[in-house]
């Protein structure tokens, strides 16, 4: 175990030394909030002030920001463990493998050592961003979020950053070069945006597009995120009216339907379990492959 330990280390030195890469990993959380603290925020509050006309304003703003936010902790357990695999990918570019190999190390040493850096990598960077939400939520909008919501999120943010790791593991496993890791890296983060319903709420997507959204991970994840932040924003802004509060989190995807049927939290859960289990089986038969 110490040897694996030295690896994730190694590897954890690698990737927060380079603190311009350590700033490209949350390019997309930073787009996404500057979009609504520039723009999106006062179009998201006046067409639900238009809708709901006996809110208040500071309400209604609460409930935005702590929907945005959750899909931004959301996108750093996204995109996050692929920047960290940017090591191994230029590990295995520039042929350090063979100097791991010439030393008593087994390749499942290896192997374990990479993906338990991509997992740690993720979890330090959506913490923290999380620490930041929670910091935003209570000074700029008076939103203080529950104990049991806080710790129930950490939970989340937990699971997500292991199904993810394994998930970007698998997939990094077939690149080759830095260049394709980096177009990889780009396009990840850009696309992720639209399929976490980040950028826009998934009820303005067309029925097809909000139903292929809603079944992948990505808008799960963020549907969990969102589940534990905006309980008491939605309540509050709405004056608890159940029918408004099933409305608007069908619309903002708090709540995640694929047609008729709803991806409760439960369901969400036990996929991006399976993702992790699977995924980790699979990225570590890959990279096993792909160390020689």
């Amino acid at each position: 175990m110490g040897v694996v330990l030295a690896i994730m280390s190694r590897n954890l030195r690698l990737f927060f030394r380079d603190r311009l890469n350590v700033f490209f990993s949350l390019i997309g959380a930073l787009i996404v909030f500057l979009l609504y603290s520039l723009f999106l925020s006062n179009l998201q509050t006046t067409s639900i002030v238009a809708a709901f006309p006996q809110a208040k304003v500071g309400d209604v703003r609460g409930f935005v920001d702590s929907w945005m936010f959750g899909g931004i902790i959301a996108m750093t357990s996204i995109t996050t463990p692929l920047s960290a695999l940017g090591v191994f990918i230029e590990d295995a570019a520039t042929g350090r493998f063979r100097d791991f190999l010439v030393s008593p190390i087994r390749r499942g040493q290896l192997v374990l050592g990479y993906l338990l850096a991509t997992v740690v990598v993720a979890l330090i960077m959506t913490t923290i961003v999380f620490g930041v939400s929670l910091a935003y939520l209570y000074f700029v909008d008076g939103v203080v979020i529950g104990v049991l919501a806080i710790l129930r999120t950490v939970g989340w943010i937990i699971l997500a950053s292991v199904a993810f790791a394994a998930l970007w593991a698998f997939v990094t496993s077939f690149v080759k070069t830095t260049g394709a890791f980096s177009a990889l890296a780009t396009i990840v983060g850009t696309v992720v945006g639209f399929l976490a319903g980040a950028y826009i709420a998934v009820g303005l997507f067309p029925v097809a597009a909000r139903n292929i959204v809603n079944v992948l991970p990505f808008a799960q994840s963020a549907m969990l995120m969102r589940h534990e932040l905006t309980a008491d924003t939605l309540s509050t802004l709405v004056g608890g009216d159940q029918h408004a509060i099933d409305f608007l989190n069908r619309y903002y995807g708090i709540t995640a339907f694929v047609g008729d049927w709803e991806a409760t939290v439960p369901v969400v859960a036990a996929i991006l379990m399976a993702c992790a289990v699977v995924f980790t089986a699979l990225a570590a038969w890959r990279i096993r492959t792909r160390i020689t």
